[in-house]
């Protein structure tokens, strides 16, 4: 029987590596073509780089300006981030908390989450429309607001579920002991579903580092250009065989990602063990 279990947790470990090496296989060969020369990436290709370089990487910076991307990526993302945890968070608790007349909790819930469910580019000529009213277009703003629209759905329907299954005994003592409405929730209630905002957050940030759509229609300045328009624009007629350049491009784009992701999960670990509510 120890045999067979035995041999069963040795089958099992193998499947995992399988899987954890195919998994991982893309993100190597990604950073192996970014440090290898252009010139051993004609005919046949070795899986070891034979010598490492950064060309690839001086080249993003000194001639496609990839660092203006990055800085427009990381502004329209963090900007929609907040507002749209801001947003979200409140209006989550909100409709978790309180009551409505005319029943129209129910459907106002399900009218947030058609918002979501809908696709993207639903939005595009509406959004256009509106952007060039305003005279906003051709700037980093329809960007930043078009990541708040698809984000804010995402954090509603996420957080309710945190904030219904949070106990309204706490937020009822909280009130006995003299807490004021923003004390309550800043400082009770906040804290104990910190799991759940900073595993949205992630979500929110991802989607907005990565928005190419919206991009491409909002913008049409080089200098408002993010980092998913800028890969792609690598990738034209005279760059097509520059797989090294596309390649370095890819390994800059999700740096941010990996630390953001980084961060909230360590968040998420400390919230899970210290948001506890003991009787």
């Amino acid at each position: 029987m120890k045999a067979k279990n035995r041999v069963a947790s040795i089958g099992k470990g193998i499947g995992a590596a399988v899987l954890l090496l195919v998994s991982l296989f893309p993100i190597y060969w990604l950073l192996a073509m970014a440090i290898r020369p252009t010139d051993e990436m004609r005919g046949h290709i070795s899986v070891l780089p034979h010598t490492l370089t950064g060309e690839h990487f001086v080249q993003l910076f000194t001639q496609e300006g990839f660092s203006t991307a990055i800085v427009n990526s990381l502004q329209t993302t963090l900007g929609s981030l907040v507002i749209s945890l801001l947003v979200g968070i409140c209006a989550s608790y909100i409709l978790a908390r309180r009551r409505f007349r005319f029943g129209i909790k129910k459907p106002l819930t399900y009218w947030v989450l058609l918002v979501r469910v809908l696709p993207p580019v639903a939005f595009t000529i509406p959004l256009y429309i509106m952007f060039n009213k305003i005279g906003i277009l051709n700037t980093k703003l329809p960007v930043m607001l078009a990541c708040v629209l698809i984000n804010v759905p995402l954090i509603i329907w996420f957080l309710i579920s945190f904030f219904q299954d949070l106990p309204e005994e706490v937020e009822e003592s909280a009130k006995v002991d003299g807490a004021t409405e923003w004390q309550m929730f800043s400082k009770i209630v906040l804290p104990l579903v910190a799991p759940g905002i900073a595993a949205v957050a992630m979500l929110s940030f991802m989607y907005a580092w990565n928005e190419y759509t919206y991009t491409v229609i909002f913008t049409r300045s080089p200098a408002n250009n993010t980092v998913p328009l800028a890969l792609a624009l690598l990738n034209t007629e005279d760059n097509l065989t520059n797989f090294g350049l596309v390649a370095a491009g890819g390994v800059i784009s999700v740096i941010p990602i990996t630390l953001f992701v980084i961060f909230a999960q360590n968040y998420l670990i400390s919230g899970l063990s210290s948001g506890a509510v003991k009787e």
